[in-house]
């Protein structure tokens, strides 16, 4: 009760109702004389009373409702000053204070600064104005208080003006760690803006998402909602209200056992710098301000539930500011921690790897909808705003895909069904060359043979159709730099060399057969079967050099599709590739129109009507193969082109050499000299009968005479005619065929047909 009576008798105004100030003296609430001055603020009155005056007078009114907690932290600070003056801490050095009342008004609290400021020992207690305050001696060294942010943001701005050192008990607003405003200024509680991480802290481990605040109409309360918003959205949390409640309504001061504290503290010359180095300890922790004038003691987490009808508040854990975390002591109080966790604090559900927030026509962006990750995006965390996008040149993923896969690589393979069975295409067509080069080569002295051009020239044409079904090996497999040069450049050559050849022959066939002198005279000129075979291949030869030289064909990734990745050969240059495949077009038309001009030749020895057929072959496998190669893609694009290679080669070898083959293998009775003789002596017979009637047609309708009785002379004459053009046409294939055949000679044999 000493405790009690004693500091009573001091405080002549800690009543239910304050007395008015008629004196300055009036106004002070508590003071003890002494060397060095402390002055105090305290809240000890909840609120002032408004002047019912009219006009209102500029005085301090009355203070109303009594607040013991803070009236207590009042004898707090006088008994750690008295405890210090019966010390031998400070040997002949007593410590005083003044200590005032501001009635949680800021107009007090600026009053009673006001004397804090005014000067030592002066009769007049005012504030001299002065450039330099250095030796300037004010009533006080330094200011304990005030408790509520606003009042000591007020007070803090006036004493900064003499760098008088305040340290605060209360005050948390964030805005007071800022030393350009507030230099002077000192506090040992943490700044708001850990209290409201540590808060946000929390709530994000309780996993909650959709929250309410209240905070109280003062700056304390308004900055924390301010910082405490912010630091929310951060981790993207909504705040589904905001209430703010007048702050004479809630109690926000906190205890602090303030007697350690206020034990550290000595005044001397310097002692803002002191202060900012001294170092508390408290229940074993040591604690400092910082650079910013704060001191971060760290906060207790406490629980407020109800139980039976009663309000309880459980302290859980204490949150360590150093390092963000949360420190349990029991483990009842851990189950306490994790029960958070159980209760739904959330808009919406969350959304699962694979989805993404798709926020609704809601403000708060946590009340939002889930939805599927498109294809090629993917999410692989929880609540995540948005997709990823995969790298579309070398991953995929499919809708709501929680990662990227690799897209596989592409090209025909030599497993391949398709690919399998155009090897074995290509095979067979290399196993028929072999089998008509063996044939022909035991059959050398035979008709047919010799008619064929030789056994050279047939060497060279199986050859070409060798390489021809060689060249699609290159089509298929990994596509290689190499691979893609060589294919197209085998095939352009070879086959040009093959239509060459077969050019060559329907020329010699036309030339032998033609019974017109002028056409046989330009035939005779045309051919030059070497120097025409070098050229129209030679020509071939420099396409496809220029081809390889300025457009090359490479390897190229297709990556277009969705899933795979084609590994196809770029041509290089289109105009390159349908230069020489319109090239080899332009050589079969030439050698078709030869062919069919020589379409009416000996049935078994007839090779120009089926070279006609062959290259038909090959004119409706291209024309079908330009707009099936433009609009065909995918790994399959190749076997395109070897389809429609293996579709001409098949078709002019088997219409070229079939024929023959099975004159050789099947009617060997018509592969013989005097069959031969006599198929050519029949076929001069009857063209030089056409001829006859031909000319007989003609003469008749240029002098207008109708034959009706064939007994007639003129019958008589035509008929002698006819006689005379069978004889010459006999004598003409006489001399150019039969004669060679009788002969056998190496130059002029019945191989000239």
């Amino acid at each position: 009760m000493a405790l009690l009576i004693i500091p009573m008798t001091c405080f002549g105004s800690t009543l239910a109702t304050s007395q008015p100030c008629q004196t300055p003296d009036d106004f002070v609430a508590a003071t003890s004389p002494g060397h060095i001055m402390i002055g105090g603020l305290f809240a000890i009155h909840e609120k002032m009373l408004s002047s019912e005056d009219y006009p209102r007078r500029p005085e301090i009114q009355k203070c109303v409702g009594f607040e013991i907690s803070i009236f207590l932290q009042t004898l707090a600070m006088i008994h750690s000053i008295e405890m210090i003056n019966n010390s031998p801490l400070l040997s002949g050095v007593k410590l005083g204070y003044e200590i005032y009342d501001t009635c949680t008004e800021v107009t007090v609290a600026m009053a009673a600064t006001l004397r804090f400021l005014s000067k030592l020992n002066c009769s007049r207690e005012v504030v001299e104005f002065k450039c330099d305050y250095s030796s300037y001696m004010p009533r006080v060294k330094a200011v304990i208080g005030a408790g509520y942010s606003e009042i000591t943001m007020a007070v803090s701005r006036m004493l900064n003006l003499q760098l008088m050192p305040q340290v605060s008990f209360e005050s948390t607003a964030e805005i007071l760690s800022d030393k350009i405003r507030f230099p002077s200024f000192l506090r040992t509680v943490p700044s708001d803006f850990y209290q409201t991480k540590a808060m946000a802290h929390l709530i994000q481990k309780s996993g909650w998402n959709w929250i309410g605040i209240i905070a109280t109409d003062d700056d304390y309360g308004r900055l924390a909602l301010n910082t405490f918003a912010v630091q929310t959205a951060a981790n993207n949390v909504c705040i589904a209200f905001k209430e703010v409640l007048p702050a004479f309504l809630s109690d926000d001061t906190i205890e602090v056992r303030i007697n350690e504290t206020l034990e550290k503290i000595i005044a001397e010359a310097q002692l803002l710098d002191v202060l900012k180095n001294v170092t508390f300890t408290d229940e074993g922790n040591s604690f400092h301000f910082d650079a910013h004038g704060d001191m971060n003691t760290g906060y207790d987490v406490v629980l407020w539930k109800e139980i039976d009808g009663h309000m309880t508040i459980t302290k859980m854990a204490q949150y360590d500011l150093r390092n963000n975390v949360f420190i349990i002591t029991d483990q009842e109080t851990k189950n306490e921690f994790r029960n958070l966790k159980q209760i739904q604090s959330k808009c919406s559900t969350e959304c699962s790897p694979g989805q993404m927030k798709k926020t609704t026509r809601s403000q708060h962006i946590c009340c939002y909808e889930c939805v599927n990750c498109p294809e090629n995006h993917y999410s692989n965390q929880t609540d995540m705003d948005h997709c990823l996008l995969c790298n579309n040149e070398t991953h995929w993923a499919p809708v709501r895909s929680t990662r990227c896969f690799e897209k596989e690589v592409e090209y025909l393979n030599w497993n391949d069904s398709l690919a399998i069975l155009l090897l074995a295409l290509s095979l067979l067509g290399i196993m028929f060359v072999l089998a008509i080069g063996i044939i022909f080569t035991r059959n050398l002295d035979t008709p047919i043979v010799k008619s064929s051009g030789g056994l050279l020239v047939c060497y060279v044409i199986l050859l070409c159709h060798f390489l021809n079904f060689a060249s699609t090996g290159f089509f298929i497999g990994e596509p290689q730099d190499f691979t893609c040069k060589t294919r197209q450049t085998l095939f352009g050559v070879s086959f040009t060399l093959c239509i060459s050849c077969i050019l060559m022959k329907s020329l010699k066939i036309l030339l032998a057969f033609s019974f017109d002198p002028k056409l046989q005279n330009f035939l005779k000129g045309l051919y030059k079967p070497i120097p025409i075979i070098f050229t129209c291949t030679g020509i071939q030869v420099v396409i496809c050099t220029i081809w390889l030289i300025f457009a090359a064909p490479a390897v190229e990734e297709n990556v277009s599709l969705p899933r795979v990745i084609i590994l196809e050969c770029e041509e290089g240059s289109v105009l390159a590739f349908g230069t020489m495949l319109g090239y080899i077009a332009i050589l079969a038309f030439i050698c078709f129109i030869f062919a069919f001009k020589g379409r009416k030749l000996p049935e078994h020895y007839n090779e120009a009507k089926f070279i006609t057929f062959g290259l038909l072959i090959y004119f409706i496998a291209w024309v079908v193969f330009i707009p099936v190669y433009a609009t065909t893609f995918g790994k399959y694009l190749p076997a395109v082109e070897i389809i429609v290679i293996l579709i001409s080669n098949y078709g002019i070898l088997c219409c070229t050499f079939f024929p023959k083959c099975y004159v050789i293998l099947c009617k060997q009775e018509t592969n013989t000299k005097s069959a031969f003789l006599k198929m050519i002596y029949s076929y001069s017979s009857h063209a030089a009968s056409s001829l006859a009637i031909s000319h007989v047609s003609l003469d008749s309708t240029n002098s207008n005479i109708t034959m009706t009785d064939p007994s007639s002379s003129g019958s008589s004459a035509a008929w002698q005619e006819s006689k005379d053009l069978r004889a010459r046409a006999f004598a003409h294939i006489c001399r150019e065929n039969a004669t060679r055949v009788s002969k056998i000679l190496p130059r002029k044999r019945i191989s000239s047909i």
